[in-house]
């Protein structure tokens, strides 16, 4: 069937229905509605209580009256059955309703009941005339309210048409079940066909809830047996390289040169890597571990373990001062291994790129750090077998999927100091192999944050002086306003100036994304070495300079700020034996979602219960920051709410792969038809096709 065999369907009419994705009628049927009105409460006018309750009621028009003067004129109809009467009220467009009633026809109203003195009214009801009292029941039902827009209003095309159409598919055309019968059974679930009923023309409060809920997990069980099966051909692939040495800069790094004992996390997460480059299988495995759990030092395992083997490794960061950072961090760990380490970023002059590009097609680099300037055309790597991609959730599939071009599929190991609440692991890394660092490096104390309004600031500089006369050092951070680097600077600026002012005996730095690249490091030596013991800065620190004596931080306009940005941002103290402080210092007004924030990071040092609460305030979009996520674009399920179901999808897809690898079975053959199309799109996507 085809929408132009639709009764009422003019061309603009189908224009229209097009600009709301509507192009078959395929697209139709699964125009879900987005509310319910609940015109089956019907009552006896007498029973009316007038609190506001909404209701049907149906009786005969008595009384048509124009009441009131100018602007404040309205229309007053009465309707009335054996037990009382009610009045339906028109504000607006009296004289057009007027002419829709006739004394003594039977009508329906349906609205909210107001009593006003004796007399109970509903301010412009729905109305529907009734050619008799069965004609009541069509009237008095759960009715569905769909999605609109400009077009399909200026078009005339309403909830009771789109009911109509779907109405007339339904008839017309047969809705094909796939879900295997013994799943449909075990999880109670409604027929396909039924679940349309249900959802587009529900007979009880349950029903269009149930149907929703079976759309929604046929939604997320294609998805998770997608990604089952993709994982499963990754790590079949038999074209991942087989690293067998792990004696020379491995050993020597981890038996010699590291200067504390690795936590049980990380010696888990090494473990596991070792097996799975060991294996003649590409790895793709995520590190996901809380700010300071120590992931750097297993990707450095990893990369010892590459140039072990006689292979290159890359390590690719989001932001070039995060790339410079890592390069640094590199160069001082492996600084006695004889490691030539290059670092490759957008800003490089030509002939420094050159010669970084050179030592890398060459075999000289053995590790390149970089941003994305890594994947551009024109880089090319001499044998690349390990690729690390830090802050993972800034990158994205589409990136992963381009770094395996670099090389002959090279082990892959992305890192997160971002934890990804389970539910969107589950979707967004559902391709990789997780290891989760949860304890931190022996000798830290957790920080210890407080909330603290202008009133208290005395107080707080007064504990910041003897924080710096003890040896401690401190940083000031002030937002990004308005995503405008000038306002931010004005802002930090400011408290640079104030601050000098403040502590005259005692260096105070100043630190912005619009300085050069020399000058921050300037200042971050600087602060590093402890020669400025306050450092005022913009967030380019959130993922900037590591400083072990830093043990006060002051967020101003805390509020500002979402939950992940907080916690990156107090990550950056407590890295060392001192104990440390987080104070932030909201403006006077503060919103509810900014108290929430701010109550939340006093509360809580576990950043994986506040990476929870922040995918509820934001949702997954905004959570992962990007569009490249790749997070899945469901149309019915939201992995935030739908958590249960997203479990036992997954779930339920392990256990039909596992009895049935290729879906040969004759209860799957329906499943196969639907799911074959659906995997060879998400098979293009994870660059695998």
């Amino acid at each position: 069937m085809k929408l132009i065999e639709l009764n009422n369907l003019s061309t603009k009419r189908a224009e229209a229905l097009a600009s709301a994705g509507i192009h078959s009628v395929r697209d139709l049927v699964n125009f879900f509605p987005r509310r319910y009105l609940d015109r089956s409460n019907t009552q006896k006018m007498k029973h009316l209580m007038g609190s506001g309750e909404e209701v049907t009621v149906a009786g005969k028009v008595t009384s048509l009256n124009m009441a009131g003067y100018g602007r404040k004129k309205r229309l007053e109809v009465t309707i009335q059955d054996e037990t009382g009467s009610v009045k339906g009220v028109w504000f607006r467009g009296a004289g057009y309703f007027k002419k829709l009633f006739k004394k003594g026809e039977l009508v329906a109203f349906f609205g909210s009941a107001k009593r006003y003195g004796r007399s109970v009214s509903i301010a412009h009801p729905e109305v529907d005339k009734l050619s008799s009292e069965g004609d009541l029941k069509s009237f008095s039902r759960i009715v569905p309210i769909y999605p609109g827009n400009k077009e399909l209003s200026r078009t005339r095309i309403t909830s009771k048409v789109i009911q109509d159409w779907i109405q007339q598919v339904l008839e017309r055309i047969e809705i094909p079940e796939y879900l295997p019968a013994p799943l449909i059974k075990e999880l109670k679930l409604p027929e396909r066909a039924s679940s349309y009923r249900m959802i587009h023309f529900p007979e009880t409060h349950n029903e269009h809830k149930e149907a929703l809920n079976r759309f929604k997990f046929e939604e997320l069980f294609l998805f998770e047996l997608s990604m089952e099966k993709i994982h499963t051909t990754v790590k079949e692939r038999e074209s991942g390289h087989r690293f067998s040495k792990f004696d020379n800069y491995t050993a020597r790094y981890f038996n010699e040169l590291l200067p504390f004992e690795l936590t049980g996390g990380q010696k888990s997460a090494l473990a596991q890597i070792k097996k799975d480059v060991q294996s003649g299988k590409q790895m793709n495995r995520l590190i996901q571990g809380d700010v300071g759990a120590g992931k750097t030092i297993v990707a450095i395992g990893a990369m010892l373990m590459a140039l072990d083997n006689g292979f290159q490794a890359t390590f690719l960061a989001p932001t070039e001062i995060l790339a410079e950072q890592h390069y640094r961090t590199l160069s001082e760990h492996l600084k006695d291994l004889d490691i030539n380490i290059r670092l490759l970023i957008g800003s490089q002059n030509t002939a420094l790129r050159t010669d970084v590009l050179t030592d890398l097609e060459g075999g000289n680099c053995q590790i390149v750090v970089g941003t994305h300037a890594i994947i551009q055309d024109g880089v090319n790597f001499h044998k690349l077998g390990l690729a690390v991609i830090d802050e993972q959730h800034r990158f994205g599939v589409k990136q992963r999927s381009e770094l395996l071009n670099k090389g002959d599929h090279p082990h892959m190991l992305v890192m997160s100091a971002t934890p990804i609440p389970r539910s969107l692991a589950m979707t967004v890394y559902a391709d990789l192999d997780v290891s989760i660092i949860k304890d931190i490096p022996a000798g830290r104390k957790p920080v210890k944050t407080a909330i603290r309004g202008e009133k208290k600031r005395d107080k707080v500089y007064s504990f910041v002086e003897r924080e710096v006369k003890d040896g401690g050092q401190v940083y000031v951070v002030y937002p990004l306003v308005e995503e405008s680097e000038a306002l931010d600077l004005k802002d930090a600026t400011a408290g640079f100036e104030k601050l000098k002012k403040r502590f005259p005996a005692y260096n105070v730095g100043l630190l912005h994304g619009q300085m050069k690249t020399n000058e921050k490091e300037s200042v971050m030596k600087s602060f590093i070495d402890n020669d400025i013991q306050i450092l005022v800065s913009t967030t380019v620190i959130e993922v900037g300079v590591d400083v072990p004596n830093a043990s006060v931080m002051i967020i101003e306009h805390a509020e500002r700020f979402g939950l992940s940005q907080l916690h990156q941002l107090r990550g950056r103290i407590g890295r060392g034996e001192r104990q440390s402080y987080c104070i932030l210092m909201p403006d006077v007004k503060v919103s509810k979602s900014g108290r929430y924030r701010l109550n939340t990071m006093e509360e809580t040092n576990d950043g994986f219960r506040i990476a929870e609460a922040d995918l509820q305030l934001r949702g997954p979009g905004d959570f992962l920051g990007t569009k490249q996520s790749g997070l899945p674009d469901f149309k019915v399920a939201d992995i935030v709410e739908d958590q249960f179901l997203l479990t036992q999808a997954k779930e339920k897809a392990n256990q039909t792969l596992n009895s049935d690898p290729e879906l040969t079975s004759p209860e799957n053959a329906s499943l196969k038809k639907v799911f074959t199309p659906y995997f060879e799109e998400k098979v293009k996507f994870y660059g695998m096709g």
